[in-house]
C-alpha cells in the first residue's frame, strides 16, 4: 500500500501506557506479542469455549488500541478485516499497544447466529454480570479482563440478516476524539449514532474511552468492497496515533451524516428497490415498490427525505413493518 504523510493532530489518548498488562492471568509485558484465549463457559457437550484474544506491545510508550469483531456471530466482514490484519502481521505497533479480538461471539460464529444460544445479545448485555445471562457473562468478563486498558476502540459490525450496509462509521461525533478518529478513518459515510442501552460504546464511553463502529455489508456474505475499505480505514486510524508508519491515502471524501431514517414497509409482499447502497437520492424519489404475488397490487414507494443509501434490504418477501432502505443525510 502506498505510504501517505498525515499531520497527526494532538489527541486525547495516553503517551504512558502500563508497564505490564494483565489478560486472562497472563502477564504481557512491553515488546511482547502474546495469545491468551479467556474461558467463558462449556457446552453442553462439556467442549470449552474459549475467546482468542492476541495482545501486540511496542517498547515504547503510547496508547492501547482495540480491534474487536464477531460481537455477533454472524458478521463475518468484520472478523474477516481483523483475520487479514493479524494475517498480513499488520498490527505490531510502532509504540503502545494493539489488543485484537477476531471473534468475541464464539457461541454465535459457531452456530450462524447473532445471539448466543441464550438469544441474548451480547451488545446489548453491557457491562454484563458475572452471574446473568450467558450473554451477560460474555460482556462482564470483557470488561473485566480487557476494557481496563484500552483507550480507543475500532468495533467492526455487518449489516443484519439479508440487510447490506454499506461501508460506514457510526459513532457519537461530540463525544471525546470521535470526531477526529472518524475522519481519519474515512469511511464513506460517518453518521452520528445516538448511544444503545446495554451497548460496548455506550459502555465504554462512561469511563472517557472512545468506540468506534464500522458497519459493511451483510451478515454470512463477505463484502470484499468494504473488508479492505476496513483494513485501509484502521491503518490510517494506526497511522494517525503514530502506532504505523504508513498508510493507504482514501480514495473519497467522508460524508459526514447527522441524521438517519428507515423506510418501512407499510404493506406485506414483494419488495423491490430501484436504488442501489451508496446512491445519493431526492426527496420524493421513487426508489422501489411492493406488489402483491399474484399482480394484483403494486405500491409505489417514494422517498421520504434527500440523503443517501446507507443500508438496503435485499429479502424480496416482506412483512408489514420491516426495514426496506435506510437513508442517511
Amino acid at each position: 500500500m502506498e505510504g501517505l504523510a498525515v499531520k497527526r493532530p494532538k489527541n486525547a489518548f495516553r503517551s504512558n501506557m502500563p508497564e505490564t498488562i494483565v489478560i486472562n492471568g497472563k502477564t504481557i509485558d512491553r515488546g511482547e506479542k502474546v495469545l491468551t484465549k479467556i474461558s467463558i463457559s462449556k457446552l453442553p457437550s462439556g467442549t470449552v469455549i474459549e475467546i482468542p484474544v492476541y495482545v501486540f506491545r511496542s517498547v515504547h510508550d503510547g496508547p492501547v488500541v482495540l480491534l474487536m469483531a464477531g460481537m455477533h456471530g454472524d458478521e463475518v466482514n468484520g472478523i474477516e478485516i481483523v483475520r487479514r490484519m493479524l494475517a498480513k502481521k499488520m498490527l505490531y505497533p510502532l509504540k503502545g499497544t494493539i489488543i485484537a479480538v477476531p471473534v468475541l461471539n464464539i457461541y454465535g460464529f459457531l452456530n450462524f447466529s447473532r445471539e448466543v444460544p441464550d438469544g441474548k445479545d451480547v451488545n446489548r448485555s453491557f457491562p454484563g454480570n458475572r452471574d446473568g445471562s450467558l450473554a451477560s457473562r460474555v460482556a462482564h468478563r470483557f470488561m473485566k479482563e480487557v476494557m481496563p486498558y484500552v483507550d480507543f476502540g475500532i468495533d467492526f459490525h455487518t449489516g443484519g440478516s439479508s440487510r447490506s450496509n454499506y461501508p460506514q462509521i457510526r459513532c457519537m461525533l461530540d463525544h471525546g476524539q470521535n470526531q477526529v478518529m472518524a475522519q481519519a478513518f474515512a469511511a464513506p459515510f460517518i453518521l452520528n449514532s445516538p448511544f444503545r442501552q446495554g451497548s460496548l460504546r455506550k459502555e465504554a464511553a462512561k469511563t472517557g474511552k472512545s468506540i468506534l463502529v464500522y458497519e459493511t455489508g451483510e451478515s454470512l456474505r463477505f463484502d470484499e468492497k468494504g473488508i479492505n475499505l476496513g483494513i485501509e480505514g484502521t491503518c490510517r486510524v494506526l497511522h494517525h496515533l503514530g502506532m504505523m508508519a504508513a498508510c493507504p491515502a482514501p480514495t473519497e471524501h467522508s460524508i459526514i451524516c447527522t441524521k438517519d431514517v428507515w423506510l418501512r414497509a407499510k404493506n406485506a409482499g414483494l419488495w423491490r428497490s430501484y436504488v442501489k447502497l451508496g446512491e445519493p437520492i431526492k426527496k420524493n424519489q421513487h426508489i422501489g415498490s411492493i406488489t402483491d404475488p399474484y399482480g394484483e397490487m403494486e405500491v409505489r414507494l417514494n422517498a421520504p427525505s434527500g440523503g443517501y443509501v446507507i443500508g438496503l434490504n435485499n429479502m424480496p418477501v416482506v412483512n408489514q413493518g420491516d426495514a426496506l432502505l435506510h437513508i442517511s443525510f
